[in-house]
C-alpha cells in the first residue's frame, strides 16, 4: 500500500522533547514500513524519521503551536504534494485538525484522520461535518465515549517499539512525573502522593506556554525540595534515562486523557505506573500487572510502597504484547483496507 502521513508542524518526527503525536507518528511511520508499505512523510524539515520525507517549513513551529496560519499553509503544501505524486496514492492518514477539513478539495482523494486531542465540544462540531467523507480514528475508548453522537471508524491505542527502550533496574532511588506541567496532568498531586510515601520525586516535563508557567509558579515551585526536584523538559535520551531509572511512574491525571503514551514509555523501561482511573488510563493499566489504578493520593502513596510487588518484566511485556506498535500498525491497515473497499464498493 502507498500511503501518505501528515503530521502536525509544531515538532519534528521524533520529537527532540515534548511531542507525543509526533511520537506516534513517528512509530507508525516505521512500523508501516517494516511491514513493507510504501510511506511518504509530510512533516517539517528539521525532522528525521528515517522515511521518504517532504515538508513546506524548514523548522517545526514550536512556539506557534495553534496558530491557524502556519497549519493551513502546512495543510495546503501536504495535499498539494500528495495529489501531484505519481504514482497516486492509495490513502492519507492526516494528523492535523485542519487537514481533513481541507481535503473535501480532493473528493477523490482517501482521507482518514487520528483524533489525539480531548474530544471536545469545538472538535465534535468540527469533526461532524467532515464524516463520513474522513473516517475518524480514535485512540481510546474513554474519548470515542466523550462524543457518542459521532461516528468513529476505530478504535486503535497506541503502540510503542519495546526495542528502543532500555530496559531499567528502577534502582535510581526516585519517582517520575513526566508530562506537561498542567493542573489536569496533576504533578502538584504526584508531590503530595510521593511525599506521603516518603520517596524521593523527580518532576520533568514541558512548561513553555503562559498557562503551563503559570500552574508551575503557582502550585509546583513552592512545594519544591530536597525530595522533590523539577528537571525541566528533558530531551529524548535523558527521558529514557529517568523512565529506566524509576521505581514507579506517577500519572495522578484529573480529566479525561485521550490516551498517555508515557503510560506505554515508562511500562517499555519496565518501570509501572500508577494512574488515577480516569480518562484512557484504564485502558492501559492493568492494577497487579503493570502498575496500579488508584482512587487519590493516599492510595496512591500506599502503591508506592507497593511497587515491588510489580514485575518490571511484566511491564515491558504489556508494551511488547497488546502494545507493540506491530499491533498498531496492523489494526491501522486492515482499517485503510477496509475504507478503500468500501470507497471501490
Amino acid at each position: 500500500m502507498h500511503i501518505a502521513i501528515i503530521s502536525p508542524p509544531w515538532t519534528p518526527v521524533p520529537p527532540a522533547l515534548y511531542g507525543g503525536i509526533e511520537q506516534a507518528v513517528d512509530a507508525e511511520a516505521l512500523a508501516l514500513v517494516a511491514t513493507g508499505h510504501e510511506v511518504m512523510l509530510f512533516t517539517t524539515g528539521d525532522s528525521t524519521c528515517p522515511v521518504p520525507r517532504k515538508w513546506l517549513l524548514a523548522e517545526a513551529e514550536g512556539f506557534r503551536i495553534g496558530y491557524t496560519v502556519p497549519e493551513l499553509r502546512h495543510v495546503i503544501a501536504a495535499y498539494d504534494a500528495i495529489a501531484a505524486a505519481d504514482p497516486p496514492f492509495d490513502i492519507v492518514h492526516d494528523h492535523t485538525v485542519a487537514g481533513p477539513i481541507y481535503a473535501e478539495r480532493y473528493p477523490d482523494l482517501p482521507v482518514v484522520t487520528t483524533i489525539h486531542g480531548p474530544f471536545n465540544e469545538e472538535l465534535a462540531d468540527l469533526y461532524s461535518r467532515i464524516t463520513p467523507r474522513v473516517p475518524l480514528i480514535a485512540i481510546s475508548t474513554a474519548q470515542r465515549l466523550s462524543a457518542p453522537h459521532i461516528p468513529i471508524a476505530k478504535v486503535i491505542h497506541h503502540g510503542v517499539d519495546a526495542s528502543r527502550f532500555p530496559m531499567g533496574k528502577g534502582d535510581g532511588g526516585y519517582v517520575l512525573f513526566l508530562g506537561r506541567l498542567a493542573a489536569e496532568k496533576g504533578a502538584h498531586r504526584a508531590i503530595v502522593a510521593a511525599r506521603k510515601a516518603g520517596v524521593r520525586l523527580l518532576l520533568a516535563g514541558k512548561a513553555r506556554e503562559p498557562w503551563e508557567r503559570s500552574y508551575l509558579a503557582a502550585e509546583v515551585t513552592p512545594l519544591l525540595g530536597e525530595d522533590v526536584q523539577y528537571v525541566g523538559e528533558v530531551a529524548h535520551e535523558e527521558k529514557l534515562r529517568l523512565l529506566a531509572g524509576a521505581k514507579a511512574t506517577l500519572f495522578p491525571i484529573r480529566w479525561n486523557e485521550p490516551f498517555g503514551l508515557v503510560m506505554l514509555e515508562s511500562m517499555a523501561c519496565g518501570t509501572p505506573v500508577l494512574a488515577f482511573a480516569e480518562g484512557a488510563a484504564p485502558e492501559v493499566v492493568s492494577s497487579g500487572r503493570n502498575g496500579y489504578l488508584c482512587a487519590d493520593e493516599a492510595e496512591m502513596a500506599e502503591a508506592i510502597n507497593e511497587i515491588s510487588a510489580i514485575s518490571r518484566e511484566e511491564c515491558r511485556a504489556s508494551v511488547e504484547g497488546y502494545f507493540s506498535v506491530e499491533r498498531m500498525a496492523a489494526e491501522h491497515v486492515v482499517l485503510f483496507e477496509e475504507i478503500l473497499e468500501r470507497r471501490r464498493g
